[in-house]
C-alpha cells in the first residue's frame, strides 16, 4: 500500500509506503511497483497507530460488559492496534495459558494485537505469589489492576522475583484501607512504596492510571534517584476535574490543581505514556456504582483537544505519548514512521471539529462522560500491518 497526499505531525506533505506489514520507504514522490493499493489521505494527518499501555476487554466472565471483538473494534476505531490488557477477569487471568487464550482470540479477530497481563497474587488472593517463578519468558507484564497489592512484604517478594525474570510491575497505586476515607493518600502512598521497591530492587515498574500532584512528585523523584520507574495518565485525568465532573471512575477525578500537575508532567517530561484505561461496563452496572468509562474511541480527540489546540503543545509531544513512547514500554517495533517498523497507523482529521455521540461507538458498553463532548482530532482511517482495520463515513 502507498499513502499519498498526507501530511506528518510538523504539518509537512509526506509519502508512506507499506510492504509484507512493515513501512518500506517515507518521503515524497516515492517509485513503488506497479499495482500498489494506493490510499489517497486527502490532506490528513498521518500518525504512528496509537498503543494502549492500560485497557480492559471483560474476557473471559464478563463478556456483557465488552468482548474481544467489540473491545478490538471500539481500539481499531479508535487508531489503536495495540493495547495492554488487564487481569481483573472471571477467573482472573493468573496463568501464561489463560493469557495466550485471550491473545489467540485477539488474533482470529485480527483487529488490535493485544498483551494480556498475569495477576501479580494468584487469584487476586493478596498473598500468593508463587506462580510468578514459573511463568514462561513469554510473560512480561504483570499487575493487580483494581486492587493494588496491600500487603508489603509480599509486593517485596513480587519485586525481587520479577527482577530476577525480567518481568515489569505495573502499579495500581491504592491502600484499600485508606481509600474509603481519603483517596488522595491512598493513592500517593502507595506510589510512594512502590517506588522505593523499584529503587531498591531495580525492578521495572510502571505506575498506572497516575491521578495526583503527590503521585506524580513521588515519581519524578524515584526518576531522579535512578529507579526505572515509568508512569501514565489519561485522558478523562487531563479533561475533568471534581468540579466539572462526578463521574465514578478509579482513581477518581480530581481537583483541577491535580490536572495542571498532570499537564505540566507531560511538559517537562515525567509523564511517559497516555492510557484509556478502558473500562466498559453496562448501564446496569454503573447505576450499582461500578467504577469506570469506555475510553478508547475518545482518547485521541480529547487530548488533541485539550493538550494541542488549548495547552499548545506540540502534536509531534502527543505522538510519543500515545505511540512512540508506549512502544517502548511493552518492547514493540511500532510508534514510528520509520523504515522497518510495523506498518501501523492512524489517519486523523486534525481540522474539522466533530461531537461524541456514545450511541455510535463501536464498544459494546457506551458509558462515556464525553458524550456530547466536541473535539477536534476525528480517526478517519486505521491501518495495521498495511491492512485498513477501520475507515471512517466521509
Amino acid at each position: 500500500m502507498l499513502i499519498r497526499n498526507a501530511k506528518d505531525s510538523a504539518g509537512k506533505a509526506i509519502e508512506v509506503w507499506l510492504r509484507d506489514g512493515k513501512i518500506a520507504a517515507v518521503g515524497l514522490g516515492l517509485l513503488v511497483p506497479e499495482g500498489e493499493e494506493v490510499l489517497d489521505a486527502k490532506g490528513r494527518t498521518v500518525l504512528p497507530a496509537f498503543i494502549d499501555t492500560h485497557c480492559h476487554w471483560r474476557t473471559p466472565g464478563f463478556e456483557y460488559k465488552e468482548d474481544v471483538e467489540t473491545g478490538s473494534r471500539a481500539a481499531a476505531a479508535g487508531g489503536y492496534t495495540f493495547v495492554n490488557l488487564m487481569p481483573n477477569t472471571k477467573p482472573v487471568c493468573s496463568s501464561a495459558a489463560q493469557a495466550a487464550m485471550v491473545e489467540q482470540k485477539a488474533a482470529e479477530v485480527g483487529l488490535c494485537d493485544v498483551n494480556q497481563t498475569v495477576s501479580i497474587t494468584e487469584n487476586f488472593d493478596g498473598k500468593t505469589i508463587d506462580h510468578l517463578k514459573t511463568l514462561p519468558a513469554s510473560v512480561k507484564f504483570i499487575t493487580e489492576d483494581g486492587h493494588g497489592v496491600q500487603d508489603n512484604a509480599t509486593m517485596a517478594r513480587a519485586f525481587a522475583i520479577c527482577t530476577q525474570r525480567d518481568i515489569t510491575v505495573m502499579s495500581h497505586a491504592e491502600d484499600m484501607e485508606i481509600s474509603p476515607w481519603d483517596y488522595r493518600l491512598a493513592e500517593d502512598l502507595e506510589t510512594v512504596r512502590n517506588c522505593w521497591l523499584s529503587e531498591y530492587y531495580q525492578t521495572r515498574l510502571h505506575m498506572c492510571h497516575v491521578s495526583t500532584r503527590g503521585a506524580l512528585e513521588a515519581i519524578q523523584m524515584a526518576k531522579l534517584r535512578g529507579a526505572p520507574v515509568t508512569c501514565e495518565v489519561t485522558p478523562h485525568h487531563l479533561w475533568f476535574n471534581n468540579e466539572t465532573c462526578d463521574y465514578r471512575v478509579n482513581p477518581p477525578i480530581r481537583t483541577a490543581d491535580d490536572v495542571q500537575a498532570l499537564i505540566d508532567g507531560i511538559r517537562s517530561g515525567v509523564v511517559d505514556a497516555i492510557a484509556t484505561d478502558h473500562a466498559p461496563h453496562s448501564e446496569e452496572d454503573k447505576l450499582k456504582g461500578m467504577a469506570g468509562m469506555v475510553g478508547s474511541e475518545t482518547a485521541f480527540g480529547v487530548c488533541y483537544t485539550k493538550l494541542c489546540r488549548e495547552e499548545g503543545l506540540p502534536l509531534e509531544l502527543l505522538v510519543h505519548l500515545m505511540s512512540t513512547r508506549p512502544a517502548e514500554i511493552l518492547g514493540l517495533a511500532k510508534g514510528q514512521l520509520e523504515p522497518g517498523y510495523d506498518a501501523d497507523f492512524v489517519l486523523v482529521d486534525l481540522d474539522t471539529p466533530y461531537t461524541v455521540d456514545k450511541e455510535k461507538l463501536h464498544s459494546k458498553s457506551h458509558n462515556c462522560p464525553f458524550d456530547g463532548a466536541q473535539l477536534y482530532g476525528r480517526v478517519y482511517a486505521t491501518i495495521k500491518g498495511g491492512k485498513i482495520t477501520y475507515q471512517a463515513e466521509e
